[in-house]
């Protein structure tokens, strides 16, 4: 046990050492997969290479905005004394992890998913494994790596800024080396927002495109090889769902737990660990987290082809929660001492475990109302359906309706984690509960990304003409694809609020302020404009898919006019004119969403530093930040439920439906109906809405970087250190004269 504890900090990285070999197996098992005949190959084929061309043509453009970005950082990074330009080298870092991590995942799919639909010409058990293990791999690239990455990084800096120097723990030195670290996060948020809405964009262009002349127009299915944007479609499962969802929850992962670390360093702890033990808390839930989640994905299995999918893939990720809600307990107490204190708020050692527990509930919860909201027969997708069967009109008003409902119980449920996080254990209890959330990431990313590989699946099993029951198999593990990415999204937003308000915490810190005035008209007017961001960032988002979804149309609809034969299986399409036009719109429109979350704390954080006299830039920047917070997570929820109960209305009527004792099946008007609704939703749950969580995440990020360099001088510690200071004076003098001098005594 002394020998544990000595070395406690090094066994981290193994952890994710872990997770990453066993990655490196579940792939290999995977790629050892029959991948069907030369017809289905060939058109993974080229769904591989159109989305490996994609990922080029992004890194191309992302390395630039690297070099520069990482230049100004190690400048900036020598102008105040709590950072280094080594920031610089720890954004590269990340950058290029992030990135990684989205190709791991994107790499991994596009093997997985003609094994898949060869798997399913067996049985639903065989294509689930195949599906789900695909997922898994990517689910542990990016978990492993994070805790990797996070914890080895961590290690370096602490030696060098601390230990080398006999610095405190809770000391300038301390706060340099995490400021530092700050650069992994900004880096992985900062690739993963360019890749989600660069994704998102793609895969939707595509989408759209397909469904609008294919589907509705030329009345062939979804996947029909005879419609020329169909690998363009496919190809966008695999960069936006796949490896755009893996940089997201990567940077997630990542942000969470530097906010807590932040805070952590706050904490004045007699432990066993040098003082260390609430900074390495975060890190170590999130390596058991991993293990567990390892675990709980060898208990995804279905026995035969009437098996419950989704019940499946719910017996694995509870087991993941449960099992590290568990070894939590024993953690925590080992690890922290039974007293602790934060900014003046004193709990326990089991206060924080309770706070884990809190985070671990939340992301359930937000899972289950998420699947509600977007699974097919609940209500709420029911009603959806039953309004398409008088038109286009009422199935759009029904999906917004169900949107703008399904914001409700989840805010409810995310306040409530707020509160209930924070009264047992203060702000370090809110971070550490959005820790806890996002413990099980392996598991919720495996979960997420086994339905793109079945999504996939289908389109193959489709433009191969396989037999009926093959299409049936991966159809039923499409139906719940749809359900978990739904959930995964809400996962995603709900850490994402928990997220930043941790990292608001650490911002206000380290930027010497201690509270966002209302009442001032700056922060006032901040608070708007921070509202009014995700809005104008979904309005980008949208309207770039919009002109390539167009551009994408003509193009279908020029070669259906311009190439005979493609109608009678006589001419093969120009697959390769549609994945060009969905990569270069991709690429030019992702910059400027991107650029608004990063030059705009920059601008206010600069821009009003000594405007006001009364009021400081980092309290303005406070006031933009709790506006895009809170516009920013009920926009993204409404979005993704609307989208996802969109999706899964149109997929109900592939099976059949019943509305007004009329039995609606595919081709139908009410049919044609959920299909504009579809392709609505397409948009809001696949690029702007996914979107909202690295964006509120990002700028918090941002802000905290800069946080050294606007930071006022009567802070936090300036304001803590005269407290300590009068009540010592307080303790010292007779009552008599402490009550006869009142200005003596300090509110704080």
């Amino acid at each position: 046990m002394e020998f544990l504890q000595d070395n406690l900090i090094y066994l981290i990285p193994v952890l994710g050492l872990v997770g990453i070999f066993v990655m490196i197996a579940k792939s290999a098992w995977v790629s050892r997969q029959d991948a069907g005949d030369d017809n289905m190959r060939s058109l993974a084929g080229h769904i591989a290479e159109g989305a490996m061309a994609f990922l080029k043509a992004e890194w191309k453009v992302l390395s630039y905005f690297v070099i520069i970005s990482a230049i100004l950082l190690a400048w900036s990074g020598t102008l105040v004394e709590t950072s280094s330009w080594v920031i610089a080298i720890s954004f590269i870092i990340g950058a290029v992890t992030s990135a990684f991590a989205g190709y791991i995942g994107m790499n991994i799919a596009t093997k997985a998913n003609v094994r898949t639909t060869q798997a399913a010409r067996t049985s639903l058990a065989k294509a689930l494994k195949v599906s789900f293990t695909g997922g898994t791999v990517m689910g542990l690239g990016v978990a492993g790596l994070a805790v990797l990455g996070l914890g080895a990084l961590f290690i370096i800096f602490y030696q060098l800024y601390v230990v080398s120097t006999g610095s405190s723990v809770n000391g300038v030195e301390m706060e340099k080396a995490l400021e530092v670290l700050a650069g992994f996060s900004l880096g992985a948020e900062s690739i993963a927002l360019f890749a989600r809405v660069g994704g998102g964009i793609y895969t939707k262009a595509a989408d759209v495109g397909a469904d609008l002349v294919g589907k509705v127009e030329a009345g062939i299915p979804e996947d029909d090889v005879r419609n020329p944007a169909t690998i363009a479609d496919n190809v966008g499962d695999n960069v936006g769902d796949v490896a755009g969802m893996g940089a997201d929850l990567f940077g997630s992962y990542v942000a969470t737990i530097l906010a807590t670390m932040v805070l952590g360093r706050e904490i004045v702890s007699a432990d066993n660990f040098g003082g260390i033990a609430p900074i390495l808390l975060p890190i170590l839930i999130a390596g058991l987290g991993l293990i567990f989640s390892i675990l709980g994905a060898a208990l995804v299995k279905v026995s035969n082809d009437q098996g419950d999918v989704q019940q499946a893939l719910n017996l694995g990720n509870w087991s993941s929660i449960v099992f590290t809600a568990i070894a939590s307990y024993f953690v925590v107490g080992w690890l922290l001492p039974e007293q602790l204190e934060l900014r003046g708020v004193p709990f326990s050692s089991l206060d924080v475990f309770f706070a884990i527990v809190v985070g671990l509930i939340v992301g359930a919860l937000m899972s289950i109302v998420t699947e509600y909201y977007t699974a097919m027969g609940k209500r709420p997708v029911s009603s959806i359906v039953k309004q398409s069967s008088t038109g286009h009109a009422t199935n759009i008003i029904g999906g917004l309706s169900v949107g703008m409902e399904s914001t409700a119980v989840p805010t409810i449920i995310l306040a409530a984690g707020i509160i209930s996080s924070y009264a047992f254990a203060g702000l370090y209890g809110v971070a550490i509960a959005a820790a806890g959330m996002m413990a099980t990431t392996a598991m919720q990313l495996a979960i997420d990304a086994f339905g793109p590989i079945a999504d996939n699946a289908g389109g193959i099993a489709e433009m191969s003409g396989l037999p009926k029951e093959v299409r049936e198999r991966t159809d039923k593990l499409d139906a719940v694809g749809n359900t978990t990415a739904a959930t995964g999204k809400g996962f995603a937003i709900a850490s994402a609020a928990l997220t930043a308000l941790a990292l608001f915490a650490a911002f206000v810190g380290i930027a010497g302020i201690d509270s966002i005035d209302l009442y001032k008209a700056p922060v006032l007017g901040a608070l708007f404009i921070g509202a009014m961001i995700p809005f104008i960032f979904s309005s980008l988002a949208i309207a770039a898919v919009g002109r390539a979804a167009m551009a994408m149309v003509e193009e279908v609809r020029r070669q259906f006019r311009e190439i005979p034969g493609i109608m009678e299986y006589k001419a093969k399409p120009e697959y390769d004119k549609c994945v060009a036009i969905s990569t270069k719109a991709s690429i030019r429109e992702m910059i400027f969403p991107g650029a608004i979350a990063l030059i705009v704390p920059i601008l206010v954080g600069f821009g009003f530093k000594g405007v006001f006299a009364d009021t400081s830039s980092a309290e303005i920047l406070g006031g933009l930040l709790a506006g895009v917070t809170v516009s920013g997570v009920l926009l993204g929820m409404f979005q993704n439920n609307a989208g996802g109960a969109w999706d899964n209305a149109k997929k109900s009527f592939e099976a059949g439906v019943e509305i007004n004792g009329k039995m609606e099946y595919k081709g139908s008007d009410a049919h044609k109906a959920s299909v504009t609704g579809d392709t609505v939703g397409d948009p809001f749950k696949d690029t702007s809405g996914p979107s909202m969580n690295i964006l509120i995440k990002l700028m918090s990020i941002v802000s905290l970087v800069i946080a050294p360099h606007i930071s006022v001088t009567e802070g936090l510690q300036a304001k803590a250190d005269v407290k300590q200071q009068t009540e010592h004076v307080a303790a010292t003098t007779p009552s008599s004269q402490t009550t006869a001098n009142p200005s003596s005594t300090l509110t704080y």
